[in-house]
This record gives structure tokens, sequence and C-alpha cells, in this order.
């Protein structure tokens, strides 16, 4: 019998993979991405402190409020605003993308494409 390992486990050896690639630094931090079942949080890190410079996620009032559903790709679009956003408010312009062991695909892409036109460079 064909045993295979959990989707969660596959996608933290990703993420293990990924992490070992690249890190965030000051001059260039981290855009780490993580999605659940019912929300998403971003932050910008800066790995060689292991500071969160920016963090956000739709448990938040103020980005929960503009939102219909916390869990589908247009939620992870305005994620990306916001983040992007905050971002550029205290001087980030570019970062590192980190998808966390996700596929590129759906919200993950959104969030990034968002992030993207609301002026970060990745």
């Amino acid at each position: 019998m064909v045993s295979k390992e959990s989707r969660s486990k596959v996608r933290v050896k990703k993420h293990m993979k990924l992490r070992n690639r690249f890190s965030g630094t000051a001059e260039r931090p981290r855009l780490a991405v993580f999605r659940s079942n019912n929300h998403m949080y971003a932050q910008i890190i800066d790995d060689t402190v292991g500071n969160t410079l920016v963090s956000a996620s739709t448990l938040q009032k103020e980005v929960k409020a503009e939102l219909e559903k916390t869990n589908n790709v247009d939620a992870a679009a305005y994620l990306g605003k916001v983040i992007a956003q905050r971002a550029l408010d205290k001087g980030i312009t570019t970062v590192v993308f980190d998808r966390g062991g996700f596929i590129y695909q759906g919200k993950i892409q959104a969030l990034a494409e968002a992030a993207r036109e609301a002026g970060l460079q990745f």
C-alpha cells in the first residue's frame, strides 16, 4: 500500500527548501505569505535581526471591514494592496517574495500581483 505524506508536511518541506535559497535583509526584506482555510496573513520580515517590519492579515478589523469573505481571491488581492501600502509608508520598496511552500496560483498569485500593482517590487 502506498502511503502519502500529508499536504501540510509536504508544504512545510517545500517552504524549508525555499527558505534555504533566500532570506530577507535590511535592504531587501522578505514578504512571507501564509494562508489558512479561513484567513490570509502577510508579513515583511528582516531575517538578519528577526524582526517583523510590517504585517497585515484578514483578521484585522480595518481589513475585515472591507471584505465580504476572508478566504477568497478578492480578499487576497485586497490584502496585497494593504501590505504594499503599509510597506511603502515605512519606506520599503523592494522585497523578496516567500510563497511559504504554497503553489503560486489562486490566492497567493492574487496577493503577489496586487502588491506589485500597488508599488512593491519583487
